[in-house]
Parts: structure tokens; C-alpha cells; sequence
């Protein structure tokens, strides 16, 4: 993959702080659109102009921020409309050993193509995917 390619394929990040604006363009004269106010946020990169990043969240809302706003580490997002177990291993009818409400964050540990392995609190465990908004579907992390 070329470095431009590479610099320009989606992948999922987080805010580096708790309060970053988010513009209308690629620069500081650009209107702020609006302001995130959650540190560890994941959000999606989807383009990339010098500095800036354009990023989705998991609305689908875009804007663009500074790339220092951003970290490289990850972190995921329960999605649903339900609460999802955070379970004891990466297999079906394994034991809870958490409760996981929609929009809980967690620290993504690492996944293979089926389960992510999540860290909440005090508590670790695995979801799937499919719970999860913050992991490419398939997507292994190590």
C-alpha cells in the first residue's frame, strides 16, 4: 500500500481530550461545528489533509479536527439498543462478568475475526463485532 494510501484508509482513533472542535474544513479558519466533550471517544478516520483529520463518529456525523487531538490507541463502543455481556471467553453461552450498557466505552485489547477482547473499568472480557462500533468488521488487532 502506497503512504498515501495508507495515510488515507479508514481506521478507527480516539480524542485525545475532552473538549475538541470539530470543523466545517481543514483549517483553523473553518467555522467549529460543533465541540466533542468525551476523552477516549473512538471515531473513524475517513480522509486525511495535511494536518487535519476527517473523522465520523458512531452517529455518522463528520467534521474535521487537528491530528494532535487524536491518539493512536483504541478504544470501542457498546452499540445496541439493549445491554450486551461482557463475557468470561471468546465463545457464545460463556459465563458474564459484566453488564455492558449501549454506549458503555471500553479499551479494545485486541481482536481476532469474530471476538474483541475488552477492558471496562475493572472488569475484562470479550464481545463480538457485532456489538461493538470502533473495530472494522473482521478486523484483528493485536
Amino acid at each position: 500500500m502506497a503512504a498515501d494510501d495508507a495515510k488515507n484508509a479508514a481506521r478507527f482513533q480516539v480524542l485525545r481530550s475532552d473538549k475538541v472542535n470539530v470543523r466545517a474544513g481543514p483549517a483553523t479558519s473553518y467555522p467549529i461545528d460543533w465541540v466533542f466533550t468525551r476523552k477516549g471517544l473512538p471515531v473513524e478516520v475517513v480522509a486525511s489533509f495535511d494536518t487535519w483529520r476527517k473523522i465520523r463518529d458512531i452517529e455518522g456525523t463528520e467534521g474535521w479536527v487537528h491530528q494532535g487531538m487524536l491518539a493512536g490507541r483504541r478504544s470501542v463502543i457498546v452499540q445496541g439498543k439493549q445491554p450486551s455481556p461482557l463475557r468470561a471467553e471468546a465463545k457464545f453461552g460463556a459465563p458474564p462478568v459484566a453488564t455492558l450498557e449501549p454506549g458503555v466505552i471500553g479499551r479494545l485489547v485486541r481482536c481476532d475475526p469474530t471476538w474483541c477482547e475488552v477492558r471496562v473499568d475493572s472488569y475484562r472480557g470479550w464481545m463480538t463485532h457485532e456489538e461493538l462500533w470502533g473495530v472494522m468488521p473482521g478486523e484483528i488487532v493485536q
